[in-house]
């Protein structure tokens, strides 16, 4: 079962740009680690300090074989230190998600598999729901 680790950003609007870079590092780092990083979402309309990033695993060991092997990674300690010296965001907290589909979505599999989980929830009726584990934070 696919586990998603969706992750809700309270950036710093006046330091937008230092968060994009931050999340720019990010695209290499996490498929080098072993996550599958579906992206990140910026703010656009509405509220102007909130960002989103999921990644995704085949499971929860997946998942801690990623944290060790990030702990381990020179250029992931490095984006967390540049995150702590430019304060681009004041907090990190996120949520396991299963990935869940309707019925009705289920027979059609190729076309939910298409599409990625955020997007699908819109396209195909993917939702992803809280992990009954529990959400974590950083900071």
């Amino acid at each position: 079962m696919t586990v998603t680790v969706f992750i809700r950003y309270q950036i710093d609007p006046f330091k937008r740009h230092l968060f994009e870079d931050y999340a720019r590092r990010w695209l290499t780092i996490i498929p080098k680690c072993g996550g599958d990083l579906v992206g990140y979402w910026m703010p656009h309309e509405g509220s102007n300090n909130i960002a989103f990033g999921l990644i995704s695993f085949r499971s929860l060991a997946d998942y801690e074989s990623y944290r060790a092997r990030l702990r381990g990674d020179a250029e992931g300690m490095a984006n967390f230190s540049f995150a702590e010296a430019n304060r681009s965001f004041s907090r990190r907290n996120g949520r396991f998600c299963d990935r869940w589909r309707p019925r009705a979505a289920r027979r059609n599999e190729f076309a939910c598999e298409v599409a990625r989980p955020a997007i699908s929830c819109c396209q195909h009726g993917v939702a992803l729901l809280p992990r009954s584990i529990g959400e974590w934070s950083w900071f």
